[in-house]
């Protein structure tokens, strides 16, 4: 078979389970032989055949084995071309979500919400790539209602490609802000490749949901249908933060019933309260009542290293090392200043992938951090490594140097704020602390 879809669409129909990792194998499920820089997967069908695979998709004909293997010219061209003919066939609604930070935690309230009256399907973990996208469109099961699909991006023209895949017919943009510049360029190709969804629900005559206290969102979605949420009085959808010491509280000022609601959320920050917002705006859009938003957003708990409260034997720690940028790392420094707690320490690692501009970001993050005069703070990275810093700031080149100092010293009693990007491994120092 060479890049038949619509007959591979009907053996997708009778094997809706879609499976690219051997590790993880579930019988009766079709395997998609992706290639990687380091690896290709089209050596490993035979195993996801063993595994019981009903089908392997590959695009070397050396491993064509049997029937069971079905080849193309390209398997990661064949399992998006699959979802947009799979995506053809849903008539149901998809939200599409992207933004500089929040996006994932977005998506989770926005899901936990609308699972208070819809049956949803939503982006696993953060597997909002050229391959999690259609990954996720083809998760999409007949009894679906409702999904919502995370979009990411570090080059210009991914978000457009995405949306081609997953042609959501509602966007939303939680920010725009300075992540990825080494493949973006400039902040301007950043708004560029974020403003793609937008472009696409317009195309669509979609609608999109939009933060009215971000002037750059406003501006250019003024010529889409909108619905607003925010801390303006105009906002469609308006609400207030009550509390961020550490978790948030806001009031959600419903229009409908005229009335206020208090929701306790088990977010830290006051930096969430628009992916709270988000979330509310979405609902109540799609009809889910006010009690339920309420108990939903209650109800939701981070994990994955973000935003979280973690209480160990020794101190008190708010884990934020899932990923970092100049905005995500600003807000976060600032809030746990004016977090009223004793004795904070904060463990502060490298921001990746900033290009030229990243020894400008740290710096601009390092006189912060100097400015909030905590009481401990130590660095990770080679880029804090290389900036000239006052004597009480400690900086270590890696996670493995930082862990031999903690284990070391052995810190307790502290309030402690760690944040980082990804691959700095941050969370490797929880066990010592």
């Amino acid at each position: 078979m060479q890049n038949n879809i619509e007959e591979l669409y009907s053996i997708y129909l009778k094997h809706q389970q879609v499976c690219t990792d051997t590790r993880k194998i579930i019988p009766g499920s079709l395997f998609f032989a992706l290639k990687g820089e380091t690896f290709n997967a089209n050596s490993f069908a035979a195993q996801a055949i063993e595994k019981g695979c009903s089908f392997a998709i590959i695009d070397e004909e050396k491993y064509k084995e049997g029937e069971k293997y079905i080849l193309v010219d390209n398997v990661l061209q064949t399992l998006q071309q699959l979802a947009v003919f799979h995506r053809k066939q849903l008539n149901i609604p998809i939200i599409g979500i992207t933004g500089t930070n929040g996006k994932t935690t977005t998506k989770e309230l926005i899901h936990a919400v609308l699972l208070k009256k819809y049956k949803v399907c939503s982006t696993q973990g953060n597997f909002n790539n050229h391959i999690g996208v259609p990954l996720t469109i083809l998760s999409i099961q007949k009894d679906i209602e409702i999904a919502v699909v995370e979009m990411g991006a570090n080059h210009p023209n991914e978000i457009k490609e995405l949306c081609e895949i997953s042609a959501p017919d509602y966007g939303l943009i939680t920010n725009i802000g300075k992540a990825h510049l080494e493949g973006f360029g400039n902040i301007e190709g950043v708004v560029k490749t974020k403003k793609e969804l937008y472009e696409s629900i317009q195309l669509s005559n979609g609608k999109v949901f939009v933060c009215s206290d971000n002037s750059l969102l406003m501006d250019i979605s003024k010529d889409i249908e909108r619905k607003t949420y925010g801390v303006f009085p105009v906002s469609d959808c308006r609400g207030e933060i009550m509390e961020s010491n550490p978790l948030l509280k806001i009031k959600w000022l419903n229009k409908s019933l005229k009335k206020e609601i208090l929701i306790s959320t088990n977010l830290v920050g006051f930096y969430n309260f628009e992916n709270v917002m988000a979330a509310i705006c979405v609902g109540e859009y799609f009809g889910v009542n006010a009690v339920d938003i309420k108990d939903a957003i209650e109800n939701y708990f981070p994990s994955n290293n973000r935003s979280q409260i973690i209480k160990t034997k020794k101190n008190t720690i708010l884990m934020d090392a899932y990923n970092a940028n100049p905005t995500s790392m600003e807000v976060s420094i600032m809030n746990f200043r004016h977090t009223s707690c004793d004795k904070k320490f904060v463990i502060i690692g490298d921001m990746l992938e900033l290009g030229k501009e990243s020894v400008i970001e740290h710096e601009k993050i390092l006189k912060l951090i100097e400015y909030s005069e905590f009481e401990n703070i130590i660095l990770v990275g080679k880029v804090f490594c290389s900036l000239n810093k006052p004597g009480n700031i400690l900086a270590f080149t890696d996670v493995s140097e930082a862990s031999s100092y903690i284990k070391e010293k052995k810190p307790t009693g502290f309030n402690i704020l760690i944040k980082g990007s990804r691959g700095i491994k941050l969370e490797k120092l929880l066990e010592y602390l």
